[in-house]
């Protein structure tokens, strides 16, 4: 898109000019809201050069700009009597009101112009749930370029840590998903926060079903560091598969990152990797984000292979999720209608399931967990980048019209109520299926559960999802596998999901390839989710 960067510069102006002639340095003249401010992203080691540069910058009459522990702290005297400051949407440092900080984490940009003014674009908490842009603005007293760039540079390190900045994004517009408001979403919420972030923008529309993938399959994958899909989590399926079916598949999927801006009814992308289905917080999150590992499964049916990031499901969920399609006016509350239509009905689903089992037990499968969580998280990409024209890796185990595996053994599941696999935490805001899922262990976490329980039992399993204690459940059987093949049986038709899309009702497998793909993280190596 030739038009972003004129925009981007448009938006900044404006806010300049609405600033022009105003004392108050933190007067956003967009909103006035206060609000907790973000957690802080954390900091680098400095170099040598950094540590003389001092931590406060002097500016305008009376006031200073200082690097604290992990927020930027304004101190301006002539705060003391602006009643605006006290709506600017920034913490109070203790009970001096001339003293603002900002997190580090909500610090967007900085620079310093040739007239000798400092400007800091930081995203301000409007809501617990949601962030704006909004800007400082002073004039050096005693201007020093040599020491205000090295200040800045030294701000922007704190700010960013190990994440890059100035991302190359492109962006993916589905304005079909979810109720059909993405595009505005975009430009309301979204596209302020990465323009402000200074990042190169490409902004497409998707046009029809699969146009996710032709884009993937045929872009530049030297101009771009991160898709980010403006969507539910049906774009970022097809921009794996689409990034799957290139030549250079394993070089592609490493090296671009792919990330979802939660546009549509199913976020699970975003609830795990970003934290939140809130737009602003979520492009925030991108714009910090840290390149993370992957782990993506290739899926088998007939002669046919897809690659899937989020889930597979037999039974009770897959219908949830895909029975429900003419209730996407209840947003994110028809999967919870259906789960509970299917739960009271006692619903069966036989099925024959052989699976290679990592961890068989929910001792083992909890260590596990904690162990992973203990290690510190990845700081770079230290993945070595595949050589251009190596595809995805080879079947291990075949696919799902081959023979079993040796050691593999077909076990019959005649009163199954739901088979489902994921590989990250989340598949809604209030559906915590996989609490100890782990982006790139190499496994899927599997859960199964009966069919014929008890009525109160199923409202009881239910609750547990939102309650966090599903894990621990005795009816509840949770393993981590890293391969597997399921057969429904006397069943002519039914529902398959896999990342929420519908496949044919017929058996497949399931096989994981670790850390395959790549995404952006708030931590570098974990979903944000309440683990076990």
């Amino acid at each position: 898109m030739t038009v972003h960067a004129a925009r981007r510069s448009c938006d900044i102006s404006l806010i300049m000019a609405s600033l022009a002639g105003s004392d108050d340095p933190f007067r956003d003249p967009l909103l006035t809201t206060n609000a907790a401010p973000s957690q802080p992203s954390p900091d680098p080691a400095p170099t040598q050069e950094q540590m003389n540069v001092p931590d406060t910058l002097a500016v305008g009459r009376n006031a200073s700009l200082t690097l604290g522990t992990d927020s930027l702290v304004v101190l301006d005297e002539a705060l003391l009597d602006s009643k605006s400051a006290s709506c600017c949407g920034l913490s109070l440092a203790g009970k001096n009101k001339s003293t603002r900080s900002i997190p580090f984490y909500n610090i967007l940009w900085a620079e310093h112009s040739e007239d000798g003014h400092i400007t800091v674009q930081y995203a301000q908490n409007t809501s617990k749930k949601a962030v704006r842009p909004a800007i400082i603005s002073y004039s050096l007293d005693k201007p020093d370029s040599r020491i205000t760039e090295a200040w800045i540079e030294k701000l922007l390190d704190r700010a960013y840590g190990a994440s890059q900045r100035r991302k190359r994004i492109k962006v993916l517009v589905n304005p079909f998903g979810g109720q059909g408001g993405a595009v505005k979403t975009y430009h309301k919420f979204i596209a302020p926060i990465l323009a402000a972030a200074r990042c190169e923008l490409d902004v497409e529309k998707t046009q029809h079903n699969g146009h996710g993938v032709e884009i993937a399959q045929n872009m530049d994958i030297e101009a771009y560091d991160v898709v980010a899909c403006c969507s539910g989590d049906g774009i970022p399926h097809e921009v794996w598969n689409g990034l799957g079916k290139r030549t250079d598949a394993a070089r592609a999927l490493q090296k671009v990152a792919v990330a979802q801006l939660p546009c549509g009814s199913g976020n699970a992308m975003s609830l795990n990797f970003n934290g939140t289905d809130d737009p602003s917080l979520a492009a925030l999150a991108v714009v910090k984000g840290l390149r993370t590992p992957l782990d993506l499964s290739s899926i088998t049916q007939g002669d046919r292979r897809t690659l899937s990031f989020l889930s597979q499901s037999v039974g009770i969920v897959a219908e949830t999720d895909l029975a429900t399609e003419h209730l996407r006016w209840m947003g994110s509350a028809r999967f919870t209608w259906g789960f509970l239509v299917r739960l009271f009905k006692k619903t069966c689903y036989p099925a024959d399931i052989a699976v290679k089992v990592e961890y068989d037990n929910k001792t083992a499968v909890r260590e596990a967990y904690r162990t992973e969580c203990a290690k510190p998280p990845r700081s770079t990409d230290d993945r070595v980048l595949p050589a251009p024209e190596t595809g995805l890796p080879e079947l291990k185990y075949g696919t799902a019209i081959d023979p079993l595996p040796p050691g593999w053994q077909l076990i019959p599941h005649d009163h199954l109520g739901n088979f489902y696999a994921g590989n990250i935490a989340y598949m809604s805001p209030d559906a915590n299926f996989f609490p100890a899922s782990l982006p790139s262990d190499g496994c899927l976490d599997l859960v199964r559960i009966r069919g014929d329980i008890a009525r109160h039992t199923a409202v009881k399993t239910l609750l547990a999802v939102e309650n966090h204690s599903f894990f621990d459940m005795d009816h509840v059987d949770y393993q981590k596998v890293s391969a597997y093949r399921i057969i429904p049986k006397g069943q002519k038709e039914g529902y398959i999901s896999i990342d929420g899309e519908r496949v044919p009702f017929e058996g497949f497998q399931v096989e994981v390839h670790r850390g395959l793909g790549t995404v952006l993280s708030k931590s570098g190596h974990l979903c944000e989710a309440r683990g076990v």
